[in-house]
């Protein structure tokens, strides 16, 4: 069991893993933000061009949890923190989240559906404190580009 950097070629195992934990929201977050799938190649590969770098979890010669990192502007971002229900409750995402945070000096930013309390959860134990409602909207402007219903529905939070 490893963490690693994620490599060219694996974009169709980071969408699965994505996909999978992602049916969690169905039903959850509206759903108007909810998509089938939830993540697409395209959208992936586009993230991934924005900036977005992606470590993974390998067990046994294959990816089990993946999580993104995103700088803009200097500011550090937790992106698509996914593990496949399967596996979730071991450790894995807990491990991927530390080793990002280990690459990142200074405040972290990561934004979440505001009815994924799980999410939510899983980051307070982790030192993240949510912001409040103008902070978030102001972040959610600033660092991410989301829709404005996304910005309805979404937390931000922050660990210094």
């Amino acid at each position: 069991m490893t963490i690693r950097s994620c490599r060219d070629g694996e974009q169709a195992e980071i969408c699965a893993i994505i996909n999978a934990a992602a049916e969690k929201y169905r039903g959850v977050i509206p759903p108007d933000c909810f998509h089938d799938p939830y993540m697409t190649r395209d959208a992936l590969a586009a993230d991934i061009a924005r900036g977005v770098v992606f470590s993974g979890w390998e067990e046994h010669g294959k990816l089990a949890g993946v999580m993104g990192l995103q700088i803009v502007r200097g500011q550090p971002l937790i992106r698509h923190a996914y593990v496949p229900p399967a596996l979730q409750g071991k450790g894995i995402g807990s491990a991927l989240l530390q080793f990002l945070i280990g690459q990142c000096p200074g405040t972290i930013l990561v934004g979440t559906w505001a009815d994924a309390t799980w999410a939510i959860r899983f980051y307070e134990r982790h030192g993240f404190k949510l912001t409040g409602r103008d902070e978030t909207v102001r972040l959610l402007h600033e660092f991410w580009t989301v829709s404005d219903r996304q910005v309805e529905t979404s937390v931000v939070l922050t660990r210094p």
